[in-house]
């Protein structure tokens, strides 16, 4: 535990600008798929002329895939690891 904290003390910059951005595409993907499930779960007038000619089950589902991979890029960009570096 103690050599892991000690490499992430010695990033360069180049790194930690890269780790940032990452974090930043993870934050913005992460928002983009929870409006896209709300978009899809909770359709409007102007968008259910779109959605009603697809099967609502299978509109619901994708609606909550959408949103549950929504949910994990938040929290990939919170927690700062992108599953790359490991």
């Amino acid at each position: 535990m103690a050599l892991e904290e000690f490499e992430k003390d010695q990033m360069t910059d180049r790194e930690k600008n890269l780790v940032r951005m990452r974090s930043i595409t993870n934050y913005t993907m992460g928002v983009f798929f929870i409006g896209v499930g709300f978009f899809f779960m909770f359709p409007t007038s102007y968008t259910a002329r779109y959605i009603n000619q697809y099967d609502p089950v299978l509109i619901r589902v994708f609606a909550a895939i959408c949103f549950l991979y929504g949910l994990f890029r938040l929290y990939r960009g919170y927690k700062k690891n992108s599953f790359r570096d490991q």
